[in-house]
């Protein structure tokens, strides 16, 4: 069996997971007890493929594999018992906080404000904005192809969606102004084969392409990753 990337959603929280198509739902219940805060005889399972409910799951001795189950689709677990509290992870009214004053936060080296000042992030960066006329050139000049890379959709210093490929082309396109990277994942992760709207840039497998803007980039010595060591 493979593995496959979903995207588990509860009320208490909503995270990228991996599974083998090989678990039992039954075990799949246990590994999403931890993740969702629910038990694994209270949980209710259905699968969507993004608004559209594709099928509940259910049964606890077939297998994920069993079910229409395809990268990047939402399993939501709802909780079917009444009687637990939900909102105890997820309520701040019930916790007892204490809150620094700013001035005395201000002064601390190991904080986010810290952080942001020292790598020049949100507001404490550059004045620059990303206009619809800006071009990218700048942050393009040192992506090769070749190049191995990392992609980070998230924002300042925020924990985001990352993926790591391999550059394949750099440039320009005829489907939106401005520079653009041109990737190859190292998982069927992306929208395409190097193809859009019938110009072909470059070449790989379907599904492993992609384009992004260069300040979404960034270049170094990143290794493929295992993601059978990641499965949850």
């Amino acid at each position: 069996m493979s593995v496959v990337t979903i995207f588990v959603q509860s009320d208490n929280a909503s995270s990228e997971r991996r599974f083998d198509k090989g678990l039992t739902i039954r075990q799949l219940r246990i590994k999403l007890e931890p993740i969702t805060g629910i038990s694994a005889d209270s949980q209710v399972l259905q699968l969507f493929n993004g608004d559209t409910l594709v099928t509940s799951v259910e049964g606890d001795d077939y297998m994920l594999g069993a079910f229409p189950v395809d990268n990047f689709m939402t399993l939501k677990v709802i909780d079917a018992n009444p009687s637990n509290n939900r909102n105890q992870f997820t309520d701040l009214s019930l916790v007892e906080k204490y809150e620094l004053p700013d001035d005395e936060y201000a002064k601390r080296s190991d904080s986010v404000l810290a952080f942001k000042q020292r790598n020049k992030l949100g507001r404490f960066g550059d004045s620059k904005s990303f206009t619809s006329d800006y071009t990218f050139e700048e942050e393009a000049k040192n992506i090769k192809v070749g190049d191995r890379c990392e992609v980070d959709f998230g924002e300042g210093n925020e924990e985001g969606l990352k993926r790591r490929g391999i550059i394949k082309y750099v440039g320009e396109t005829k489907f939106k102004p401005g520079y653009w990277i041109g990737v190859q994942y190292d998982e069927p992760v992306g929208k395409h084969d190097g193809t859009v709207q019938g110009e072909r840039y470059f070449e790989c497998p379907p599904k492993y392409g992609a384009f992004v803007r260069p300040n979404k980039v960034k270049v170094g010595d990143y290794p493929e990753e295992n993601l059978e060591d990641e499965e949850m």
